[in-house]
């Protein structure tokens, strides 16, 4: 594991930590963690996982970092907004190690950025989302694009929710991948995937082989 930072278009450090696999990476990836006002951050078992699984399993540079204002990263929270500047430049950071296509990673407040940037960011070669908030609850997000906008993207995209997840109800996530992406309910967990972490990041390892490294 090799402890990186990197700048923003704006000028704020971030703090990361790339893996990068045994023989020359197939790509790279890029993962982005949940709201740091409610204890997102990097260091997260359900990160690990992926970072292990795309690194380790699939050949595949893999950059995790933390959003500005959470932890050891410049800067303050930018409510969703600013944090857009950072999964940019983290795509940038991990690209400079790895040819080849990327993959872009988001969990919960994650998944609504990265989603987010996808659509103005050509460097996204897929996506993966756990956890996406349809249901913000009392969090103050951006919203997010609207099930017609989806049809825009035209990127392969993952979307994946616990069956018990309350941000990203089962239901309304299939009605919201209708038509523009794969959709995985995973039984008898919630928006923590606690217990199927390992699960779920082998999920997101095969969707990588399918749609980009095949």
């Amino acid at each position: 594991m090799e402890p990186v930072t990197f700048l923003t278009e704006d000028g704020v450090r971030l703090e990361g930590e790339l893996r990068l696999p045994d023989d020359a990476p197939r790509g790279s990836a890029v993962i982005c963690h949940a709201h740091p006002r409610h204890g997102g951050s990097k260091d997260h078992p359900v990160l690990w996982s992926v970072r292990n699984e795309l690194a380790g399993k699939r050949g595949l540079a893999t950059l995790v970092f933390n959003f500005r204002g959470t932890m050891g990263s410049g800067g303050t929270f930018g409510g969703g907004r600013d944090e857009l500047l950072d999964v940019r430049a983290a795509i940038g950071a991990v690209r400079e190690r790895a040819e080849g296509p990327t993959l872009l990673f988001g969990w919960s407040f994650g998944a609504s950025v990265a989603l987010r940037e996808a659509f103005e960011d050509d460097r996204v070669s897929a996506l993966a989302l756990f956890g996406i908030p349809l249901r913000t609850n009392d969090l103050a997000l951006p919203p997010l694009p609207t099930p017609v906008e989806m049809r825009l993207l035209k990127r392969p995209l993952l979307l994946l929710t616990g069956e018990h997840d309350e941000y990203c109800p089962a239901e309304e996530l299939r009605a919201y991948g209708e038509g523009v992406a794969e959709v995985v309910i995973i039984e008898g967990t919630d928006h923590y995937l606690w217990r199927r972490e390992r699960d779920a990041a082998a999920i997101v390892g095969d969707f990588a082989d399918r749609v980009m490294l095949a």
